[in-house]
């Protein structure tokens, strides 16, 4: 089956209640990657392309960074603002409703990151697009699907165009302009409904845009 991964798809993700479920949208904590990620960046400006419920922008808000948290569905990014009012940062986020595909930020940062976005262009192509909105010397982080057999996506099997592998994604990126730093792929279990658990395929990969 192939999604469209269009405004209305998401709109409708959200509404029907989806954004309970494992990853890193609506009520859960952000990925363990993030932390882990950026823990030795010095905090300036960051862009979060398809935010979702916000956790990952909340979260960087509240360690010192500068958010513009972007995402297609009003519905996501009401939640997101939401939750962000009792974050403690509020002030240093800011919620932009734009199609990724189409949108310019007009601006570069210190980081551009993105978490399990799916637009409605193709993904690695997503990710050449936001690789082109980091400033020079900044990070470039990706968290994304890795498509298997066994894989599952939020308690469903992930769509094959909505998935990438480390290697696919690195050789998208000019060695002569990045360094790559993190290249991994990895399983994880989460706790689902019911206390179920949800294994979650994973692929990640941080870059540094050399000056």
């Amino acid at each position: 089956m192939t999604h469209g991964f269009d405004k209305d798809f998401w709109e409708r993700h959200w509404q029907q209640g989806h954004a309970g479920g494992p990853g890193s949208m609506g009520g859960n904590p952000p990925n363990p990657y993030l932390a882990r990620e950026t823990s030795g960046l010095t905090p300036g400006t960051a862009l979060d392309a398809g935010c979702g419920g916000g956790a990952e922008a909340i979260w960087l808000a509240s360690h010192g960074w500068h958010v513009t948290a972007a995402d297609i569905s009003s519905e996501a990014l009401a939640r997101a603002a939401e939750r962000a009012a009792t974050s403690g940062a509020p002030e240093r986020l800011q919620w932009v409703e734009a199609d990724l595909g189409v949108w310019s930020p007009g601006t570069q940062f210190d980081l551009v990151m993105t978490h399990y976005a799916h637009p409605a262009m193709p993904q690695l192509e997503f990710y050449d697009r936001i690789a082109g909105w980091v400033a020079p010397g900044g990070t470039l982080l990706i968290v994304g699907h890795l498509h298997t057999s066994g894989s599952t996506c939020r308690g469903h099997h992930p769509p094959a165009e909505a998935s990438a592998t480390s290697a696919a994604i690195t050789a998208r990126l000019d060695s002569m302009e990045w360094e790559i730093v993190t290249a991994e792929e990895h399983l994880r279990t989460l706790t689902g409904h019911g206390g179920r658990a949800v294994p979650l395929h994973d692929v990640l990969v941080r870059a540094t845009r050399r000056r």
